[in-house]
């Protein structure tokens, strides 16, 4: 693609990729009162994503998740830790520095459909807006940009139509276009394809990758869905308001020549040293109030502490005096 000198004038995410901690976040607490009573929706919460990165979110309702992409987009504060998104201290800001950061360094992308593009403008009006908002360019430069994304997201043959006039998939690809229109740093997307069959998933899915890879946008996807992740590299798991486990997906060569998918799954160490431990292992080996740890050479055992099974043995020989 070549760029024209009026296009340079747009901020280019791409020149920065590879830098670390687009977003960090540590530490989040954040917790909410109602009638007296508290729930902590983010027990200390941790999270690093690379300056370009492309990360799925995954976690249960109610596992913290939306409490902070809230905080992320700059809509809610936390009880207490730290926030820093593309350099900016998400709990120093003025209102004024809000707007802006919400104007300028995140695009976001809801779940619903229809809350994402106005309902009395088309396709290309909609992306549009924002770069009208922000007055970047000439007008020449802002009606390429429009066609750009919309030929980027495969939705330029509905430049015309109202959002009433597309299908749910159309309308969320033009919805990213919005997001992304004014070159943000950081691109949040809350259940993108929660409304959408699974075909139609896939496409949105695929768009987003397509949008970080071609702008270097940081991007992350929050969502239940775990097949999400079958479209990033890295999926981190939330569960109970902190990171639990991670799970990092490359593509290896092997000596034939072929070329092999590997997935690999990490547990998440915060900052004191706590760790979840994924629910299947400690379903099987029946884990519970606490656990016996020991320190070898290169790894650490982590083993019932065996009152469960004393328990049972005392039970079973109580019973058999019982019985005599």
């Amino acid at each position: 693609m070549v760029v024209t000198q009026e296009e340079a004038r747009w901020p280019r995410a791409e020149a920065a990729r590879g830098e670390p901690d687009e977003i960090r976040c540590r530490g989040l607490v954040r917790i909410f009162a109602t009638d007296g009573i508290e729930v902590q929706a983010l027990q200390g919460l941790d999270l690093a994503v690379d300056r370009g990165g492309l990360v799925a979110l995954v976690g249960a309702s109610g596992s913290g998740k939306s409490t902070l992409l809230n905080i992320l987009s700059g809509m809610d504060l936390p009880t207490a830790g730290s926030a820093v998104v593309a350099g900016t201290d998400l709990l120093a800001m003025t209102r004024r520095d809000r707007v802006r950061y919400q104007r300028s360094t995140v695009g976001f992308v809801w779940q619903q459909t229809g809350r994402n593009l106005l309902p009395y403008l088309t396709a290309a009006e909609n992306v549009r807006v924002p770069l009208e908002i922000a007055r970047t360019g000439s007008r020449a430069a802002r009606t390429a940009r429009v066609a750009e994304l919309l030929e980027l997201l495969d939705v330029g043959h509905v430049a015309d139509r109202l959002p009433g006039q597309m299908s749910g998939g159309q309308q969320q690809r033009v919805a990213i276009a919005v997001a992304v229109a004014g070159a943000p740093r950081v691109l949040l997307a809350d259940e993108p394809t929660g409304e959408l069959d699974e075909a139609t998933s896939v496409e949105v899915l695929e768009a987003l990758r397509g949008v970080n890879a071609a702008t270097g946008v940081t991007t992350l996807i929050v969502t239940h869905d775990p097949t999400v992740s079958e479209h990033v590299a890295r999926t981190v798991q939330i569960r109970d308001g902190r990171t639990s486990t991670e799970v990092l997906r490359r593509t290896e060569v092997d000596e034939d020549g072929a070329q092999r998918h590997v997935a690999e799954e990490f547990a998440v160490l915060d900052r004191v040293g706590r760790l979840q431990l994924p629910q299947d292992f400690v379903s099987a080996l029946d884990l519970r109030d606490r656990v016996r740890l020991a320190l070898e050479t290169d790894h650490v055992e982590v083993r019932p502490d065996g009152r469960h099974d004393r328990q049972q043995r005392h039970q079973r020989h109580g019973r058999s005096e019982e019985g005599r």
